[in-house]
């Protein structure tokens, strides 16, 4: 099976001619084909993507390339995430729209999720071990935050976000959001509901009506390529901090039988218990490097009731302790 990866698309080129960035220096530095932007119809694997993300920042050699990114975004440039986002009423259901075909552009998972006066659009990268680049990272934050003006034409600044490393300078950034850039264990942007739901002057709901069946078939046409596993993964990184990690769960999630779901993993060559090992232990890593959670939290997030279940199981993973991952990432 095939993993669906990052899709290009046109805007690409006019994104890095906006940046005053030659997209064949990008991609020579990349280590990729001259010809990748020319190419109709083409998807990348995240390390791939990374390197392509890596050349460009190395090309632009600017900090702040999300919020140049973001800033060099028009309404005009088509792209199917931004002309879903923009028929919308509002920001609520632009990210509600986002979240449902995010999949035919990123392996990335959106959460809208509403209470009280707030709404939060929470996002997570489904690729394995990698970790995505802090601006990558950054520039999908920012990007809510854009959407909701371009939709409004109005300042709507989010209550709160939250990213495991937060970008370097922070200062512009903040400026740019009008509000503190939080560390935390996830990647979220949280509205007022009063903006959520703000009209968007930008909404065109008949012509919605028209592209979205188009959208509905790509994404059917998508899900062909996921395996059993990778859908297991998935379920698994957004169960695990709730602790809903047995198979009986995920099989429940799926509308399968506990026999059912083993034996398509099977068929694929693996096991559940494998694939929960190797999703904690990535995980792992990438919490113990990428950010200073204590390690009880991690492994509350993991989904052990106890800090000592995780020390054991990490060292059957990796062989050595979480704190000597943090140590040596310390002293690298």
């Amino acid at each position: 099976m095939k993993d669906p990866g990052y899709a290009l698309d046109t805007t690409w080129r006019t994104l890095l001619k906006d940046l005053g960035v030659v997209p064949t220096d990008v991609l020579r530095r990349a280590g990729l084909a001259d010809d990748l932007l020319l190419q109709p119809s083409v998807r990348l694997a995240p390390k791939d993507y990374y390197r392509l993300w890596d050349g460009i920042e190395a090309e632009v050699g600017d900090p702040l390339l999300p919020l140049r990114l973001c800033q060099a975004v028009r309404s005009e440039s088509f792209s199917p995430p931004l002309f879903a986002a923009l028929c919308s009423p509002n920001l609520l259901v632009a990210a509600q729209r986002i979240a449902r075909y995010k999949a035919l552009i990123a392996p990335i998972r959106l959460d809208v999720t509403e209470a009280g006066d707030r709404v939060t659009v929470e996002l997570t990268w489904l690729d394995g071990p990698l970790a995505p680049p802090v601006s990558l990272v950054v520039m999908e934050l920012l990007f809510c935050v854009t959407l909701a003006r371009m939709g409004t034409r109005e300042p709507v600044r989010p209550v709160e976000i939250t990213t495991t490393v937060p970008p370097t300078p922070t200062a512009p950034y903040e400026s740019f959001l009008g509000t503190r850039i939080q560390r935390g264990a996830r990647h979220r942007v949280t509205f007022t509901a009063a903006d959520a739901t703000r009209p968007f002057l930008t909404s065109n709901e008949p012509l919605w009506s028209v592209f979205e069946p188009e959208l509905r078939q790509r994404l059917a046409d998508l899900d062909a390529f996921a395996t059993t596993a990778r859908r297991v993964r998935a379920a698994l990184l957004e169960g695990l901090p709730s602790g809903l990690v047995g198979i009986d769960d995920i099989a429940r999630k799926f509308a399968l039988s506990k026999r059912t779901l083993q034996r398509r993993i099977e068929s694929e060559g693996t096991s559940y218990q494998d694939i929960l090992a190797e999703t904690r232990a990535d995980l792992a890593r990438h919490y113990l490097e990428k950010t200073t959670l204590p390690v009880a939290e991690i492994s509350f997030l993991l989904g052990f009731d106890e800090a000592n279940s995780f020390y054991r199981a990490f060292r059957t993973w990796t062989g050595t302790t979480p704190d000597n991952v943090r140590r040596a990432r310390a002293n690298a």
